[in-house]
């Protein structure tokens, strides 16, 4: 994966800059070591490694800006971070950058019952978020897999999702607002503790933007009460097509389960080895979950059972207990660790109409023959936010150029399905010049315009997003 090469005038600059941040930030919060930066030259894409020129870790929105500012002013380029847990390079550095790091930003500021929205610093975890309001019995919706260590900061830059964002949404449904701190150090509040603001909705154009507009350090989130109950159904089938039009008939049926997952057999194997759930031995895997009133919840799950038993199912199963749908889901929440305990993988993120189901999963299975390389799925059935698992030896010389042409190929085929490159992952450095595949030069124009505004010279997140001939020419047209 190319990158641009470091500027010789920012890493001549390194004792300076670092003596400008130790002025601004207490002792412990400025890293410059070599040795001590490695740490951060990566983040679960880790195929990919560069450690950064220095990593600061500011405890303030007002600690955020002063670095930013002084970023500004000697043209160095920052990657914000959040938790690291990005899948597709989000938070890459390059040699002549600075990683920003949001991960002492974990207060509570505000909660409100009442109006229903919590407010809090984007360095705490999604999990974290939850856990504040629990006992009060209210919860917040979206939950990524890595909800136990990634930050909320992290979410609202990839627009994360979860198992549970088909009945609520992801991270943008949740979102009520921001500050942000933009790279010449202004502070603005976007948004807040109120219905939509008038104007542009300049709060939807932040969430999702990986970082290239600025620096989230405040959010306001909304929150909701728990359900009375919940229950997961386990629906076992002999293949991934038939497990696919399952999915489609219940979307079709106008149920809205508050989430579908499904699994294929590797995947089934690995989580089940791993969390000892109780999954069945098949071809492919279902968990289906709808929540509400018992009544509720039993009205629901008889169309779904109807539907789930007219595709022959190998095991129908509903959970009987609380413990019975913590393991369920213990299992799913596993897969990615799961899986990587057996194998080297790549974890991709597109997402496809459900209608296309069927057929897309057929084609990855044509592909992964034709390619040599096995592939698990895991994925968010209910909304089509797919996660194909392409499993390599990254000890084979050529394994890695190989996964990676694969990939390309299924990501070209969701969009060709009338889908797109990404769910919840984000584009990152994964996916930027693939953004062609999609987007037809006129439209980047506008995109890449956009970021001309919120930072004239490109200096946040360098090489992510936008194909790299492109960003680097209007890096370079800014100087």
């Amino acid at each position: 994966m190319e990158m641009p090469r470091p500027n010789p005038a920012i890493l001549s600059c390194k004792a300076e800059l670092v003596e400008k941040l130790q002025r601004v930030m207490p002792s412990d919060a400025v890293i410059s070591d070599p040795m001590e930066t490695r740490a951060y030259e990566c983040d679960a894409l880790t195929a990919y490694k560069c450690a950064p020129l220095a990593v600061v870790l500011p405890g303030s929105t007002q600690e955020v800006a002063e670095v930013l500012r002084i970023c500004h002013e000697m043209g160095v380029p920052v990657v914000p971070r959040g938790a690291g847990t990005s899948l597709a390079g989000g938070v890459l550095p390059t040699e002549d950058s600075v990683i920003l790091s949001v991960a002492r930003l974990t207060e509570v500021l505000e909660t409100d019952y009442d109006n229903r929205f919590i407010r809090v610093q984007t360095g705490r975890t999604n999990l974290s978020v939850t856990g504040a309001v629990d006992e009060q019995g209210f919860f917040y919706a979206p939950d990524p897999s890595s909800q136990l260590a990634c930050a909320i900061a992290g979410n609202i830059a990839m627009n994360s999702g979860g198992a549970h964002c088909l009945k609520y949404g992801v991270t943008t449904n949740n979102l009520m607002g921001v500050t942000l701190v933009q790279m010449d150090g202004t502070i603005v509040e976007l948004g807040g503790a109120h219905m939509d603001s008038g104007s542009y909705d300049l709060l939807g154009v932040v969430c999702g933007s990986e970082g290239q507009l600025g620096v989230v350090t405040e959010a306001t989130l909304r929150i909701l009460p728990k359900p009375e109950g919940a229950r997961p159904v386990l629906m076992g089938y002999d293949s991934n097509e038939v497990a696919g039009q399952v999915v489609s008939d219940i979307i079709k049926a106008g149920v809205l389960p508050v989430a579908i997952e499904f699994m294929d057999r590797p995947c089934i194997r690995a989580c089940e080895a791993f969390a000892k759930a109780g999954y069945p031995d098949c071809e492919a895997l279902l968990i289906v979950e709808v929540e509400g009133s018992e009544a509720e919840i039993d009205e629901q799950l008889e169309t779904i059972m109807k539907i789930a038993q007219s595709h022959n199912p190998v095991e129908l199963r509903q959970s009987t207990s609380a413990e019975e749908s913590a393991r369920i889901w213990l299992g799913r929440k596993s897969a990615f660790g799961a899986m990587g305990q057996i194998n080297d993988y790549m974890c991709l993120d597109g997402t496809i109409p459900v209608s296309q189901l069927p057929y897309v999963l057929r084609r990855i299975g044509e592909m992964s023959e034709e390619f040599g390389l096995g592939v698990a799925n895991v994925f968010h059935a209910g909304d089509g936010n797919m996660h194909p698992l392409i499993l390599y030896n990254a000890n084979t010389p050529g394994d890695l150029e190989k996964c990676e042409a694969f990939g390309a190929e299924i990501l070209k085929l969701c969009v060709e399905a009338g889908g797109c490159l990404t769910g919840e992952h984000g584009v990152g450095i994964e996916k930027r010049d693939l953004m062609l595949d999609q987007y037809a030069p006129e439209d980047l124009d506008i995109q890449m315009a956009v970021k001309d505004v919120f930072d004239p010279k490109w200096l946040l997140n360098p090489a992510k997003v936008f194909p790299l001939s492109s960003s680097e020419a209007r890096r370079v047209a800014a100087e």
